[in-house]
């Protein structure tokens, strides 16, 4: 049971990320419905539950772990699972552990995620702009968010700032947005929005600005130079010149980056998706649940899941509708 987890393609998988919660402060419009129904609290995994999960996953060869939601900062006691995370930082056998966030709980966390071991955050924020991040988020406020990234960078945590690319809607933010990470010496990564879960009134097509636009953007103002450096995840990078800092693109539709993937989603309630654009996965709570003195049962389950990861997720919007579409919302999944 010490061997690696490889899937059917080859690909090691050392790369787990955990949504502790479905539940969030904002309702982003590509996220999530405004008026969303969130899961009974008697159905997530308790905290104790997740750490077992966790560890298991780690004793199994995953280096990092990525918590995330919903937003996983307003769950109840959460800084009980990061500090109970802290020790497979201390073995070596996990290499990072670190959180996506949408900042507005990290004015409270920031220093206490540091003392548990996290050194980077992904901090989600589409715009800078008051009004219009009042609309994106429907129940968010910026100031809130702004003091979470001055918290953070005080507390000595490395800040990466996530854009969901929306068309008519930041696109005029680029040389802004570029221009407060690189003062602030913040990487910034451009995300596809993805067509998940219904989101009411929302098109997807109205909100899909394709991140090929966004390079060419960036290429009539900087000197842009591609990288060779990917970090374990789905972004790839390039150098402005100009500024010297780092930009991402996660290209989910425009370009498939499934053949480097090296990761799987853990949800609030114990279900492993093997991929984010696919609707397989395997509910691993009665082999958690069943078994509560051996890992043993638990780790056959995630191997049995392993075995069936696809090779790639369908996303496609080139045929004028939202193809490959997920029934869940990303929150479900956590990204």
């Amino acid at each position: 049971m010490s061997a690696p987890l490889i899937d059917p393609f080859l690909r090691a998988i050392t790369y787990l990320r955990v949504s502790v919660t479905d539940r969030c402060d904002f309702r982003c419009v590509y996220c999530m419905s405004e008026n969303m129904t969130f899961l009974p609290k008697k159905e997530l995994l308790t905290l104790e539950e997740l750490d077992r999960m966790c560890t298991t996953f780690v004793h199994m060869g995953v280096e990092k772990l990525r918590i995330t939601g919903g937003e996983p900062l307003v769950r109840r006691d959460i800084m009980t699972f990061f500090r109970a995370m802290t020790r497979h930082l201390d073995s070596g056998a996990l290499k990072e552990l670190t959180l996506t966030t949408n900042g507005s709980q990290l004015e409270r966390f920031a220093g206490d995620l540091y003392d548990a071991g996290v050194r980077r955050v992904n901090i989600s924020l589409d715009t800078l702009d008051q009004d219009k991040f009042a609309t994106i988020t429907r129940w968010g406020r910026l100031a809130q968010v702004l003091r979470g990234v001055d918290a953070a960078q005080r507390a000595g945590l490395r800040v990466k700032i996530n854009a969901v690319a929306l068309k008519g809607v930041n696109e005029d933010e680029l040389p802004r947005l570029t221009e407060w990470c690189a003062d602030r010496d913040m990487d910034l990564t451009w995300i596809e929005v993805m067509p998940m879960g219904d989101i009411g009134n929302e098109s997807r097509l109205d909100q899909y600005w394709s991140l090929k636009d966004v390079r060419a953007r960036y290429a009539d103002h900087y000197t842009v130079t591609d990288l060779a450096e990917r970090t374990g995840g789905p972004a790839r990078y390039v150098r402005l010149e100009e500024t010297g800092q780092k930009i991402g693109f996660i290209t989910p539709l425009s370009h498939n980056f499934c053949e480097s993937c090296n990761r799987v989603r853990l949800t609030c309630t114990g279900e492993l998706y093997m991929c984010l654009g696919q609707e397989d996965m395997a509910d691993l709570r009665p082999a958690l649940r069943n078994h509560p003195d051996t890992e043993e049962p638990l780790q056959q389950a995630i191997r049995a899941a392993i075995a069936h990861k696809p090779k790639g997720h369908d996303f496609d919007y080139s045929r004028q509708r939202p193809d490959g579409q997920m029934t869940r919302h990303m929150s479900h999944t956590g990204g």
